[in-house]
């Protein structure tokens, strides 16, 4: 008999998007009333299935809705999307997506992840333009050389810069820009496909997961819960420094491990697979002349550009795209491509990341399955019932898993925190303490579950990588785990201090 293969990461999403449509047929539909911030007429509107109410923007507006929200938070522009009103949930008549919903998913899935699609595809064109100047071979070269015997450093490095990156600004789709450039650098180095997956995926995820300055995360949820992002952040800049060095170790053992006895790795049975589709000549006899030190200066500023843009200048995924696009046809001039080789190149490179442009919009087709059948505010409102009448030390770790689960469906870290703030937050308040516990539990039960979601970004990383979710799991899992109990621990202290 034929040994069974683990199915692909596109097979997985369809099997999850499969059994979402098969949900809105048996969890009942409900909604609550929203409420969104008008700039241009500075007034509420109030919004439910069958009405919309103008309201005046005032702070009274607020508190008789009980949003313990400030004013200003609506009107400065730190809350941007429309929020769930408390107390306002409703059973609302069933819409079950049926057979024709489910196979119109993906495409509307991609449509709606058109952004961060484009951003993949160009970032493949680059990485082609890029591959075809030889700046990456003669690059790795002269940093095997530099870093030889002490190649744990690139491990260090990599997660703490990565982890830094989400902690302050979210960076986490950016990240997929970053495999195909330093996996040939950690395979030149003697490690497997897996130390430069986890540097980069794992570094990103502690760093969203213990956000710090982060607006997309902890700035978005702390002001929907009507508190001050700073209230907690000694905390959180705890978790970060211990949780990013937890993780730290927990690679460089593998990695050793594996450097010492390559069968040790867990996908050894795709070595060759894997170095022959990544593997640049350590040994290559490019010299690393000015004129390739150049183009890996502009490729490297195009990552300093979008950082900045994205951190400091309000940049998304438009502007962070046309600076990959730009820096492509720079680096095209330089290396002095001629214009029917660069275009051939460009459309191959983008066609070798097409994979992952279409997991990343058959995930987005779970969200759109949810959100058409209705039932995401169903399992919100009886998330928020659970936990009535727990002790506080038993409520917040409850929530940390409830935020886990809720973040299966929905994946967008801004997106739950509008959706589920102003609902769970005043639940802290009946406990007994801080509201910025109630965004602790948001943002580490979303930041742990990201380690295997397959709803988020893991499978479209693995894609690029070339390695199996079944292999993932079995190499994060223990460190899921270790960080599970980390984090049940120092909620648990936190809420008692």
């Amino acid at each position: 008999m034929k040994k069974l293969k683990f199915p692909t990461a596109q097979t997985i999403l369809i099997i999850i998007a499969a059994a979402v449509a098969l949900l809105t047929w048996l969890v009942p539909a409900g909604k609550y009333d929203s409420l969104a911030y008008n700039k241009d007429s500075n007034t509420f509107t109030r919004s439910n299935l069958e009405t919309s109410t103008t309201l005046d923007a005032t702070q009274n507006t607020l508190e008789d809705l009980n949003i313990n929200i400030p004013l200003e938070k609506f009107t400065n522009g730190d809350i941007w999307k429309p929020i769930s009103i408390p107390n306002t949930y409703q059973e609302v008549e069933s819409r079950p997506q049926g057979v024709l919903a489910f196979f119109k998913s993906p495409i509307k899935g991609i449509i709606e992840a058109a952004d961060i699609i484009f951003l993949v595809l160009i970032i493949g064109g680059l990485i082609g333009i890029m591959n075809l100047t030889g700046a990456f071979d003669a690059g790795i070269s002269w940093l095997a050389n530099a870093l030889k015997g002490h190649e744990y450093i690139l491990i260090i490095l990599v997660t703490i810069l990565i982890a830094l990156g989400g902690t302050t600004f979210g960076l986490a789709e950016e990240t997929i820009a970053f495999y195909p450039i330093l996996i040939p650098m950690f395979l030149a180095a003697k490690y497997d496909a897996i130390v430069p997956l986890a540097a980069i995926y794992i570094g990103s995820s502690i760093g969203t997961m213990c956000s710090t300055v982060n607006p997309f995360s902890v700035i978005i949820a702390s002001d929907a819960a009507g508190i001050n992002w700073t209230t907690g952040l000694t905390g959180r800049i705890i978790m970060l420094t211990l949780g990013t060095l937890i993780c730290i170790i927990y690679i460089l053992r593998y990695a050793n491990r594996v450097k010492k006895d390559p069968s040790k790795s867990i996908i050894f049975s795709q070595k060759e697979q894997i170095e022959s589709l990544f593997g640049t000549d350590s040994n290559s006899r490019i010299k690393l002349t000015t004129r390739l030190r150049l183009i890996l200066s502009i490729f490297a500023l195009c990552f300093i550009v979008m950082i900045y843009g994205v951190s400091q200048l309000e940049w998304w995924f438009l502007e962070m795209t046309t600076v990959f696009l730009v820096g492509a046809v720079l680096i095209g001039i330089i290396g002095k491509i001629h214009e029917a080789t660069f275009v051939d190149t460009f459309v191959k490179g983008a066609g070798e990341l097409l994979g992952v442009a279409i997991i990343i919009g058959i995930a987005r087709g779970v969200s759109v399955l949810m959100e058409d059948g209705f039932i995401s505010d169903t399992l919100l409102y009886h998330s928020s019932s659970l936990t009535e009448g727990m002790n506080k030390g038993v409520f917040a770790n409850v929530m940390l898993f409830i935020y886990g689960g809720l973040s299966f469906f929905i994946p967008s870290s801004s997106g739950m925190a509008v959706l589920t703030m102003p609902i769970m937050s005043p639940l802290a308040d009946t406990v007994g303490f801080g509201r910025e516990i109630i965004v602790n539990c948001y943002q580490y039960g979303m930041g742990l579950f990201a380690f295997i979601n397959p709803t988020g970004l893991i499978l479209a990383s693995l894609a690029i990588v070339k390695v199996g979710y079944d292999k993932w799991l079995k190499f994060v899992m223990p460190l899921v785990i270790i960080l599970t109990l980390f984090t049940m621990i120092m909620l648990t202290v936190l809420v008692y201090l």
